[in-house]
């Protein structure tokens, strides 16, 4: 068994401004905990990065990883534009190309991007360890952040149909 980190979408425009994600401190220093973990162990450390037209665009100052998230030369960096970080990237390429059987999903934000990205893992076969305390959103005016990550920790431990499952555990019980 080879396990990579997939940290999804922990960038600056999703941590500031009127529209910031939940407990982004918290979560960056949970997400650090992860890596440092993972690298410690010699596994991958993967950085997504989401883009668009507006303030995720690439290379703009809204696009780039978030303040206080730690980083080295050695860590992979993907890139992609929809919300499965599979979709129409490199990221299995990347995975096959190490051996990769087994992923830890951490980030932002919790229903679109880390909900769809352990979807798709689940889907190719790989079972997804999810940082209970490691992926949060932002609020949207209907349920709370929390709600909205309580209810994903249910639905996606929850789903058996792929063979694989997704285990919900806190960072620091969490290895690699």
């Amino acid at each position: 068994m080879r396990t990579a980190l997939l940290i999804i979408d922990v960038q600056h425009a999703l941590c500031t401004g009127p529209d910031a994600v939940d407990n982004g401190d918290r979560t960056i220093a949970n997400i650090n905990l992860l890596s440092q973990k993972a690298r410690a162990a010699r596994a991958p450390v993967i950085f997504v990065q989401h883009e668009d037209q507006g303030t995720l665009a690439h290379e703009s100052p809204g696009w780039q990883l978030a303040t206080g998230l730690q980083h080295t030369e050695q860590d992979l960096r993907l890139r992609k534009r929809g919300s499965d970080a599979f979709h129409q990237t490199d990221l299995q390429a990347m995975l096959k190309m190490r051996h990769i059987s087994d992923l830890v999903i951490c980030g932002m934000q919790t229903e679109f991007c880390v909900e769809s990205t352990v979807r798709r893992a689940l889907a190719l076969g790989y079972p997804v360890t999810l940082a209970a305390d490691a992926h949060t959103t932002a609020p949207n005016g209907v349920l709370s952040v929390a709600d909205v990550v309580a209810h994903h920790h249910a639905t996606l431990s929850n789903l058996g149909a792929y063979g694989v499952r997704t285990t919900v555990r806190p960072a620091q019980d969490i290895s690699f």
